[in-house]
């Protein structure tokens, strides 16, 4: 063999080596088969239902093992869904439809939270409502967050253009330093990432996102169609789990503060602070996604040019998963 031959020859058996280091979707399967799930989410408070239901995940009736497995951000997220990598995760619901409106099967059979965002601006400085915010640089998740749709709706109540502000895409660790040092004027996102430069001092509340959209979701709870047709006990049980840690959440927030804290890897009276200041700063409770949920989410998403047009809710949710009862979880 010539030594051309030879290096191609060890070049693709690395290639193919790495390939196989790398979860695929029949070890997801055979993984769920065995009685384990990894369920997708971000070290934000929309998500802190995952990691308190991977920490409760011994009281689960089919015994599933749910573990919650942290990303840092969407785009990674969305890919490990795609590839069928990740079979259920906490993800952006305008997000979740732009999947679905692209052919991905996926559903959404829950919510994350309810409320839970906050648009954060200087302490000392001028900016008092959104007509302040004109010609400035404000910072959001992402195009497919729904953050930038509630802005939307304020800006559109406000009588203002889609243009007047200077929408900049951000990763939320990066928001509290870049409006620290003036590189931007707002931002909005979910907890605890606006709380930081509240308690730092860094920062001041322009709005919650319950004062602007009540009931607002930013993130929803999606799997995998294979999953909910191959395993849908799994699917009820992880719902269930999900509902019940978010029960023990509301009546235990700063245990709750506790059990995230390490998962999230982030200070916990931070978490604490986001929890109880004010109370109901986000809530976990009333997480069934109603259809005027959706509805209202997808008209917003097709103004600001997300969506081409409404999804059939047939398509995008399943609700037979939700439990008529929900009790705390047994923590």
């Amino acid at each position: 063999m010539s030594t051309g031959m030879r290096i191609l020859a060890v070049t693709v058996g690395l290639l193919v080596a790495l390939t196989l280091a790398h979860k695929r979707p029949w070890q997801v399967t055979d993984a769920v088969a065995g009685g384990e799930l990894d369920v997708g989410f971000l070290p934000v408070t929309c998500h802190l239902t995952c990691p308190v239901t991977d920490f409760a995940t011994k009281t689960t009736t089919t015994s599933t093992r749910f573990r919650s497995q942290r990303f840092t951000e969407f785009p990674t997220v969305v890919e490990a869904l795609k590839a069928g990598d990740l079979q259920a995760t906490f993800l952006l619901a305008p997000l979740a439809m732009v999947l679905r409106e692209q052919g991905v099967p996926v559903k959404i059979v829950y919510l994350g939270h309810r409320d839970g965002s906050t648009v954060m601006v200087k302490k000392d400085g001028p900016i008092q409502s959104i007509r302040d915010l004109k010609g400035k640089k404000f910072a959001r998740p992402s195009r497919f967050s729904n953050q930038y749709l509630v802005i939307t709706k304020l800006m559109e109540d406000e009588g203002m253009q889609p243009g007047d502000i200077d929408f900049v895409d951000m990763a939320p660790p990066d928001m509290y330093q870049a409006l620290a040092q003036g590189e931007i004027d707002a931002y909005f996102v979910g907890e605890p990432h606006a709380a930081k430069a509240e308690v730092s001092g860094v920062g001041r509340v322009l709005y919650h996102a319950k004062d602007i959209w009540p009931q607002f979701i930013s993130c929803v709870l999606v799997v995998r169609q294979e999953l909910i047709d191959n395993h849908p006990e799994v699917v009820r049980d992880l719902v269930r789990g999900i509902a019940e840690s978010g029960e023990w959440a509301e009546q235990n927030r700063l245990k709750a503060a506790q059990v995230a804290a390490p998962y999230f890897r982030q200070d916990q009276k931070l978490l604490e602070f986001v929890l109880t200041q004010p109370p109901d700063r986000v809530s976990y409770r009333q997480l069934t996604p109603t259809d005027d949920d959706m509805k209202q989410i997808m008209k917003y998403a097709i103004k600001a040019g997300i969506l081409k047009q409404e999804i059939p809710l047939g398509d995008l949710l399943d609700r037979r998963f939700i439990p008529t009862e929900i009790r705390p979880a047994a923590i």
